[in-house]
């Protein structure tokens, strides 16, 4: 027994070493300013030396000649620096996968089976994932939290990076459900596993996409249904919320064929619908504005869907949603970056057609218009929640890019992570100052 006592403590000391030291800021009560600092609002504006007076955790007064009084409060110089809102992840599986395949215990977004509407990918979340803190260390503050699957993969929630459980994360719940479409880009042969001679890949594409359309069919009818029930449907009844607008269906998919199917969705069933993906919806932008549908362009960094299309389209396509009015937002799925590099596929749309305030609106004011939370974040505005960061330069500029505050609802968040941690460790090793 002995031995077995002795063994769990060490586990146990060597699980709390490998811990990070960081714990969420506290709320934080009472009058806050940031003086003397650029401001770039999110929705276009710039403003030069500036400052914003925080209230309680929300947004009171932004000016240039504000008042601060000379009490006990908290008064951050940002002369010469630049605030921007908290940036914000349109799609990540953030907190619900850590280490990949290697480690299944640390994964759960995805779910065995086809239909799984009823799944809510906001009470698998991990708020001590490890990548949380370097994502806050470049001025990510924000995410939308989505579960995986191969049809109907259930609900996802937007959260904020600063929390200790998923019921603190939680910023706006069950925002909406995704669909992951059959691809109707149809690969010779040799691509597709296990296909038979005789099989029609485009046909079974079809069928599947049909299979979703007939849940909705029986969803609707469902949520129609005004009399009393001796059981709930649990996967009928996840759908109402589409019905009633509450709730948007995120179809991820790329291709033109497969965008016009996400169109169908809205003619028959009237749901809000965002495309996740579009690598292909330049094409269509006209399209998809006369049908009100928005876009999150998943990876700039990429090569195009099509071998005829141009090798920096990706590159090219937020300008050309931008002057079609699409609303759109921009993120960063790269499994080598994880979310990292999501203000860098910004900043690369800049040389390609958007102005840079057009592109901080793609990871910012835009993507909360998306997510339903553009009433309290996305821009630095008078009644908004105080989220927003310091940087030394230019945001979407790797060479100046230097995040040196964050706020979430007014708390000063910590900004350490395990990335500067060894940074420091091997620097004093090698007498590197």
């Amino acid at each position: 027994m002995k031995k077995y006592i002795v063994l769990f403590l060490l586990f146990a000391g060597l699980k709390g070493f490998a811990q990070d030291n960081i714990s969420p800021a506290p709320v934080y009560k009472g009058l806050l300013f940031i003086k003397n600092a650029t401001v770039h609002v999110g929705n276009g504006q710039v403003l030069e030396n500036t400052t914003i007076q925080v209230n309680n955790g929300k947004i009171e007064k932004i000016g240039a000649n504000l008042p601060i009084p000379a009490d006990d409060v908290k008064v951050f110089d940002a002369t010469g620096k630049h605030v921007y809102p908290g940036l914000i992840l349109s799609n990540t599986n953030i907190g619900l996968r850590e280490i990949g395949s290697q480690v299944k215990g640390s994964n759960d977004y995805n779910e065995i089976g086809e239909l799984n509407p009823n799944v809510r990918s906001i009470v698998a979340y991990n708020a001590d994932s490890k990548i949380i803190n370097t994502l806050r260390s470049n001025g990510i503050l924000f995410a939308n939290i989505a579960p995986q699957g191969s049809l109907l993969a259930g609900s996802s929630s937007v959260v904020q990076f600063d929390a200790w459980n998923w019921e603190d994360a939680v910023y706006n719940m069950d925002d909406g459900m995704h669909f992951y479409m059959p691809s109707l880009l149809v690969r010779p042969n040799r691509f597709r596993q296990n296909a038979g001679p005789d099989s029609d890949p485009l046909k079974e594409a079809l069928d599947r996409i049909e299979t979703v359309k007939n849940f909705f069919r029986d969803a609707k009818a469902y949520s129609a249904h005004t009399g009393d029930r001796t059981a709930t449907n649990l996967k009928l009844a996840s759908a109402k919320k589409l019905f009633s607008k509450e709730q948007r269906l995120f179809i991820h998919c790329n291709t033109v064929k497969e965008m016009l199917v996400a169109i169908d969705f809205v003619k028959e069933f009237g749901f809000n619908v965002t495309v996740v993906g579009g690598s292909e919806s330049f094409q269509i932008a006209s399209l998809l504005k006369q049908n009100n549908i928005s876009v999150i362009l998943q990876q700039l960094f990429s090569l195009p869907t099509s071998d005829d299309d141009d090798i920096d389209q990706p590159f090219k396509t937020p300008a050309v949603l931008q002057k079609a009015g699409v609303l759109f937002a921009l993120t960063d799925e790269d499994g080598q970056t994880t979310g990292r590099n999501l203000m860098f596929n910004a900043g690369q749309s800049v040389a390609y057609g958007l102005s840079k305030e057009e592109a901080l609106q793609a990871i910012t004011l835009n993507a909360a218009k998306i997510l339903g939370i553009a009433d309290k974040s996305g821009s630095v505005e008078v009644g908004k929640d105080a989220n927003f960061i310091i940087s030394n330069g230019d945001i979407l500029d790797m060479r100046t890019s230097v995040v040196t505050k964050a706020f979430i609802q007014g708390r000063d968040v910590d900004l350490n992570d395990k990335h500067k941690e060894l940074n420091d460790k091997y620097k004093k090793k090698y007498g590197i100052k």
